[in-house]
């Protein structure tokens, strides 16, 4: 096979997915989708998919899950399994828009680089575009570099097609760069007359859009769709660099084991988190519903107390364990508890740790 072929947007539309497959080319995160640690099942605001993040305003943007059948993912080789369906409705303002977005770790990446961004892509009706934009996070004490840098957009069918769009990344002489900098890809998929400059013009859009298949890697070609790692629990890892959630269904299910009584009120737990975090977490976010702080020394269920809020102990986390507290009542001090879940509980019970970018 020739190099034209491998690398061919049209090879991989008409012939599957061929090499190359090289894990990091591709420096989008989950851009199949498939990894949903937070569990969505709809979101307008905030995180979705891992990695991914909703922008809106004057509008809704109502982004879900869903399920490709079997045999019928865009790719003829690659059975993917999730793409992302975006629905958007009540534009129509100058100042309206909506945005799918990944950051991207580090400022530095691509830099001064020839960058081809790409996806698949479907509309439910017409002709709508989506603009493509990458936008610059200098990071904590950093100054300088050019902020907003439209690639451009393309126009969409009803059909999967494969789009992309190739653009230069101004460089950053002259620039510092700060702590935890980004650069974002937005995907705008609609945008009032205030932003057609970020958003090429492409006005607003009520549509529905399906989405898969994101990648952004350097070069002027779009080689073959590949994940970030190539890998499943590649992937995941990758996302849990930024978040990581455990949770558990029915019974009694530890989700923290060894957690000790500060006092009468209040435990505190120590986990180690799957992989080393970007930073240490900064957050915490949980389902209190049917968890309780349970005496580790008994040997039935009777200690169980109720838990009534947990938080994040940053001053003891670090990028290899994560630390929280439960307030509580009925705790004996420095006894040693677990955290679990109880019962049935009509919603999943989980804690989730982040150091989102």
């Amino acid at each position: 096979m020739s190099r034209a072929q491998q690398t061919s947007t049209v090879e991989q539309n008409t012939g599957g997915a061929v090499a190359p497959f090289l894990a990091g080319k591709n420096k989008i995160i989950n851009g199949d989708f498939r990894i949903n640690q937070r569990n969505f099942t709809s979101a307008t605001s905030g995180y979705c998919f891992d990695r991914w993040t909703i922008a809106a305003s004057g509008g809704t943007m109502t982004v879900t899950p869903q399920t490709f059948t079997a045999g019928a993912a865009p790719v003829t080789g690659y059975e993917a399994q999730t793409y992302a369906q975006i629905v958007t409705s009540g534009y129509g303002s100058a100042g309206d828009y909506g945005l799918f977005i990944q950051n991207i770790e580090d400022a530095r990446t691509f830099a001064g680089q020839t960058v081809t961004i790409s996806f698949w892509a479907k509309a439910a009706s017409g002709t709508p575009k989506i603009a493509v934009e990458t936008y610059l996070g200098i990071g904590i004490g950093g100054s300088g570099g050019t902020t907003s840098t439209p690639a451009g957009a393309v126009t969409i069918s009803t059909s999967w097609a494969r789009y992309s769009v190739t653009f230069a990344v101004p460089s950053l002489s002259g620039a510092t760069v700060g702590t935890s900098s980004t650069i974002a890809v937005n995907l705008w998929v609609s945008a009032g007359s205030t932003f057609n400059t970020r958003a090429s013009s492409i006005g607003t859009q009520n549509n529905t859009f399906s989405i898969w298949g994101v990648q952004v890697e350097a070069g002027s070609v779009a080689t073959p769709f590949t994940t970030a790692s190539g890998t499943l629990q590649g992937e995941l890892a990758l996302c849990q660099r930024y978040y990581w959630r455990v949770s558990s269904t029915g019974g009694y299910k530890t989700l923290a084991n060894g957690g000790i009584a500060f006092n009468s009120t209040r435990v505190y737990y120590a986990v180690a988190n799957p992989v080393p975090m970007r930073v240490s977490a900064a957050s915490l976010d949980y389902s209190s519903a049917s968890i309780s702080a349970g005496d580790y020394r008994a040997t039935n269920y009777a200690n169980d107390v109720s838990v009534s809020a947990i938080g994040i102990d940053t001053a003891s986390c670090s990028t290899n364990y994560s630390a929280f507290y439960t307030d509580t009542s009925g705790v004996t001090s420095y006894y040693a508890y677990n955290l679990r879940t109880y019962g049935a509980p009509s919603t999943t019970p989980y804690l989730g740790f982040s150091a989102e970018l």
